[in-house]
């Protein structure tokens, strides 16, 4: 084929996200054939040519423009845009298009669990913040999917905590500790929680990410829906901190109130 025919070709690949498959052509000893190929020693195999988007099948050039026989000739008349039946056949082409996906069918593709620790490590006073920190990254995996090979990328895109005392809370992100956001201890935080009463406190976090599915052509096709990963194991022990004003300590003092 001569390169000013790949061009156009070239250029839906990059565009769109179809498959289209040329039909094979019947072999010709007189080399009449000029379908896909313009020279005789290239043969047409029907095999599938993942170029990316819909095209239709070139027609004949229009009168008056500088055009040679044999450069370029379409197998056969291009079908009008109403006979385009998706995914059969569109213009001498078969079409296909890879499936829709959502998140039940990634149930093979799972993405890695998150972290998750806090501050106090392990503790928390009652009425004032505990701070809950938990981390994910965006991963890729490839393998199998509905007949295709294909990778699936995870991007986290929300934190759901619970922190054991039927309070839940989403957060846009994972959080952080107090001294990398600049704050002082027991403030609050986007993911932190004040417990009321003393115990203890299994606390949890459910990331959901966001996926997306390549079929093999390099465009990213969302999925519908959250795929989820969960850690627990954070246990919270809380505790009641009481002050009193005294003028000794309890060393200087042992009978004083609160020792």
């Amino acid at each position: 084929m001569r390169l000013k025919h790949l061009l156009p070709i070239a250029a839906a690949l990059a565009a769109g996200t179809s498959i289209l498959v040329a039909q094979p052509a019947a072999a010709a000893d007189n080399c009449d054939f000029t379908g896909w190929q313009s020279e005789c020693s290239v043969s047409n195999s029907g095999e599938q040519v993942d170029i990316g988007a819909s095209i239709g099948n070139p027609g004949p050039p229009s009168s008056g423009e500088n055009w040679q026989p044999g450069e370029f000739t379409p197998t056969e008349p291009a079908a009008p845009e109403n006979d385009c039946i998706m995914p059969e056949r569109c213009g001498g082409y078969l079409v296909i298009m890879p499936p829709d996906v959502t998140a039940a069918d990634l149930a093979s593709f799972r993405p890695t669990r998150p972290s998750l620790t806090g501050e106090p490590a392990g503790f928390g006073i009652v009425g004032a913040p505990t701070n809950v920190v938990a981390a994910a990254s965006e991963q890729y995996l490839t393998g199998p999917l509905l007949g295709w090979d294909v990778t699936v990328r995870f991007v986290p895109a929300g934190f759901v905590f619970d922190y054991g005392d039927g309070s839940t809370a989403r957060s846009a992100t994972g959080g952080a500790s107090w001294s990398s956001l600049g704050q002082a201890q027991f403030t609050p935080t986007a993911t932190s929680h004040a417990y009321r009463e003393r115990g203890m406190y299994p606390v949890s976090v459910t990331v959901q990410y966001a996926a997306s599915v390549d079929f093999g052509s390099g465009t990213w096709r969302p999925v519908t829906g959250f795929v989820t990963a969960s850690t627990g194991g954070y246990d919270v022990q809380v505790v009641e901190a009481r002050t009193a004003l005294v003028d000794k300590t309890c060393l200087e003092n042992p009978g004083a109130p609160g020792c």
